[in-house]
Formats: C-alpha cells, sequence, structure tokens
C-alpha cells in the first residue's frame, strides 16, 4: 500500500505555490513587501474558482442577492459603525530592539510586560493604534479631504441595505453578498497569506424579524458547515469556536468562528455573529435616515437584526491548499512511479486551476496535431492545459501537484483506434476512451470526484 503523509510544513507548500504559478512575493524583484501577495497564472484562476463556489452557493438561493460596493465610502461611514473610535490595537515598543508588538500577546511578568522578541522588561506603555489606512480624495491633503481604505466590506452592504430592499423588492428575512478586497494595517501580520494587510473578503448579511434571530444564526452556522463539507474539508479537520464575554463584539448577540486546523495551529476561516440591529441603528442615528422595514402583513415597523457570515477569501485558499496538499509514497508493486514519491493536491474539480491535460506522447507532429485537438475541443466546457515538455512521467507529477483530475494521453495507438489514454490523478489507475465520447466521459469523471 502506498503512505500518505499530510502538510506539515507551510514552508512546504509556500515553495510549491511559488514553483507552480499559485502565489509570488509581492514586489519580488525590488525585495518583495512585507505581507503582500500576488497571485500567479494557477492562483488566480484557483482563486477565483474558490470565490464563484462561494458567490453560487450564496446568490443561487432566493433569498440572497449580491452587490459590488466602492473600497471608498464617506468618512462618516467609519464614524458610525465605530471604526474610527475604537477599530485600534493597544501597542507597545521595547526600547531594548525597538520591536513594536500588542500587549495583550505579550507575556507577562510581576505585573510587567515583556518583549517577546528580546525578553526585557523596557517596555512603553501601551497606546491605541487606529488599523484603518488613510488617504486623501482631491489634490489637497488636509483633514476635509480625508478618506479611508476600507477594513470590510460590510459596511458597503449597511448602507445600501435600503436601496437593495426598493430597488429588488425584498422581503424579510433576505440577504445581501459581496466579494471585495479590505485592507488592514496589521501590525503582526504573517503565516504566508493567512494575515496580509491587503486581503478579499466574502461576506453576507442576511436581514430578520428581531426575535427569529437566534434561530436564523444556528441555521446559518449548520449551512455553513456544510458548505465546507463540499469543499472537501474533513470534520475533524474544523471546529466550532464559540466567542467568549471578552472577545464578544459589544454589538453583538453571539458569535462563532469556523476554525481550520492550519499547520500552525487552529485558527479563524469564517466568522458568523448575530450583529443585532447595532449597524442599521447607527447609520440610521448618523444619515438620518429611517432604515426600518415595514411589514405589509402585520403592519409592524421594525429596524431588522443582522446574522453575518463573514470569509476571508486568501484564508480560505490557504486551507484548501493545506488540506488538498498530500506526499504519497508509492507502493513497489510495478505500478507508476514504484517505489516513488509524489506529491499531490487533491482538490475538487470545481475547485482545481485545471481540470483537463492533454499530453502527446511525444513531439511527432501527428500527436502534438490530435492533443491540441482535443484540447482546443474540450476547453468550450473544461479548463484545459496542453503539456509537451519533458518524459510523460515528468508531466503527470507535474500535473499531480497543481490538482488536475484527469490527464488525457494521445499515443501512437491513437491515431489508428481513435482512442486515448486517460491518467486519474487519486488513483493513478488508467481507462482507454473513444476520442468521440471525451466530453461525456470527462463531465461525468469530474462530477464524481
Amino acid at each position: 500500500m502506498s503512505t500518505i503523509t499530510p502538510l506539515k510544513d507551510l514552508q512546504t507548500l509556500v515553495s510549491l505555490c511559488k514553483r507552480r504559478g499559485f502565489v509570488f512575493q509581492s514586489s519580488e524583484i525590488y525585495g518583495g513587501l512585507n505581507s503582500c501577495w500576488d497571485y500567479g497564472p494557477l492562483g488566480a484562476d484557483f482563486k477565483f474558482n474558490v470565490k464563484m463556489s462561494w458567490w453560487k452557493t450564496m446568490t443561487r438561493r432566493p433569498d440572497i442577492v449580491g452587490l459590488d460596493a466602492a473600497i471608498l465610502m464617506h468618512p462618516m461611514v467609519w464614524k458610525a459603525s465605530g471604526h474610527i473610535d475604537g477599530f485600534t490595537d493597544p501597542l507597545c515598543d521595547c526600547r531594548a530592539c525597538k520591536t513594536r508588538f500588542r500587549q495583550d500577546q505579550a507575556p507577562q511578568k510581576n505585573g510587567k510586560t515583556i518583549c517577546p522578541n528580546c525578553g526585557s522588561t523596557e517596555v512603553t506603555e501601551p497606546r491605541n493604534f487606529n488599523l484603518m489606512f488613510k488617504t486623501f480624495m482631491g489634490p489637497v491633503e488636509d483633514a476635509a479631504a480625508v478618506v479611508y481604505l476600507r477594513p470590510e466590506t460590510a459596511q458597503g452592504i449597511f448602507v445600501n441595505y435600503e436601496n437593495v430592499l426598493t430597488s429588488m423588492r425584498k422581503k424579510i428575512p433576505f440577504g445581501i453578498a459581496q466579494i471585495g478586497k479590505s485592507f488592514r494595517n496589521e501590525i503582526t501580520p504573517g503565516n504566508f497569506t493567512f494575515r496580509t494587510r491587503e486581503f478579499e473578503q466574502m461576506e453576507m448579511q442576511y436581514f430578520v424579524k428581531p426575535g427569529t434571530d437566534m434561530e436564523w444564526f444556528e441555521k446559518w452556522k449548520e449551512t455553513r458547515l456544510a458548505h465546507y463539507s463540499r469543499l472537501g474539508f474533513k470534520p475533524s479537520s474544523l471546529r466550532f469556536h464559540q466567542h467568549g464575554p471578552k472577545e464578544l463584539a459589544h454589538y453583538a448577540r453571539a458569535a462563532f468562528d469556523v476554525q481550520y486546523e492550519f499547520p500552525f495551529g487552529w485558527q479563524e476561516l469564517e466568522g458568523i455573529h448575530n450583529r443585532s440591529d447595532f449597524d442599521l441603528t447607527q447609520h440610521s442615528k448618523f444619515s438620518g435616515k429611517k432604515l426600518e422595514y415595514f411589514d405589509e402583513q402585520t403592519k409592524e415597523r421594525f429596524v431588522p437584526y443582522v446574522i453575518e457570515t463573514a470569509v476571508g477569501c486568501d484564508r480560505l485558499c490557504l486551507a484548501i491548499l493545506c488540506n488538498a496538499f498530500e506526499e504519497e509514497k508509492l507502493a513497489s508493486a510495478g505500478g507508476e512511479g514504484d517505489g516513488d514519491s509524489r506529491v499531490v493536491l487533491r482538490l475538487k474539480p470545481f475547485l482545481a486551476p485545471v481540470q483537463v491535460a492533454c499530453l502527446p506522447l511525444s513531439k511527432k507532429p501527428d500527436l502534438q496535431e490530435t492533443a491540441f485537438k482535443i484540447r482546443q475541443d474540450l476547453s468550450e466546457e473544461f479548463r484545459v492545459d496542453y503539456d509537451e515538455t519533458a518524459s510523460i512521467g515528468k508531466r503527470y507529477r507535474r500535473q499531480d501537484e497543481i490538482g488536475t483530475p484527469l490527464c488525457l494521453t494521445v499515443d501512437f495507438e491513437s491515431l489508428n483506434d481513435k482512442k486515448v489514454t486517460v491518467r486519474h490523478r487519486d488513483t493513478m489507475t488508467q481507462d482507454r476512451v473513444e476520442m468521440s465520447r471525451l466530453s461525456e466521459y470527462v463531465r461525468e469523471k469530474l462530477r464524481s470526484f
């Protein structure tokens, strides 16, 4: 039997991501920019697939619509939401080594804060630093021109609540989903793409009648967990973490995190929150606009409560790659790669950047032409790669590393029998399939993963 080893070291995945074109260090030729990453050709496709999986899950429901709000918003939005006054971290500076760190993440001894870098107790008193990036709108840099890069996508949904309600003729309960960039001046980013200063969020705010909020909160916990199962996560790799009294935001009635066990420990992937009526009440107060809902049947007016599901797209992409990564020591049984080892990403086909690879056995023109014709035909429906470089064994390994479910090999027999060899990523078994029915075959096999 083969021996399978899951990912143990994040650096192994970082290396694969650069080598295979998933993720690159931003501005690498200039030495890089700390905690900023660029998604390469395969990474861009993979991330897009992750986003579309979430988007379809949300917006194919009749009770949820989509939104794409601007990154720059009126400064009063952030005053109303509490970000200007309260979106801060208490930071200390070590006088000895000049390191800056969060006080709540530093060890304490005899009432003194200890520098986590050098162990010195020569540490300043904590000062609050706002995590929002500030910029200026217009040609003059003065207080009147200050705007912020949004630290979350949620507020764009709240300020458009009435617009969506009216234009789409929605009735409570209903939700608004959005995917977009957010920016936070994190003091301690790290762990590859897990915590970055520029990141993408996938958030959905679900508006409900007060009194039904906890029922909907529990329903959304179940719904979101089911989505992770569809993405290929095992139940043992996920858990719920309930926010205790010290973690719970002042406006929240309840909050749970979906956590995944990364190589560096259990960490949050998604937050599911009962935000009460805080957001709409605040924006109503600061804007002077009534953000109520009128129920035609009961003739009631009320400010809706909100159930939020908020996913970090970059974190989810990282978790999916960690979850899919395996190193397999192949058994000595006379099969492919006998006694060798391979790295494989066992991605679900709807997430894989490449679903099918077309491989001519050699660079003989007849084989190249046939394989490329198959690639063109299949690309109408599937994400297809064409590769003719190196031995067929090395090409299989290359496709394993990027998570390609199926490889189609055009060999010398193919020119006569009009069949190709289909090699399966997970089992390495092979089928001989007629070219005329390849689309049907591929469609069926990708559904069965």
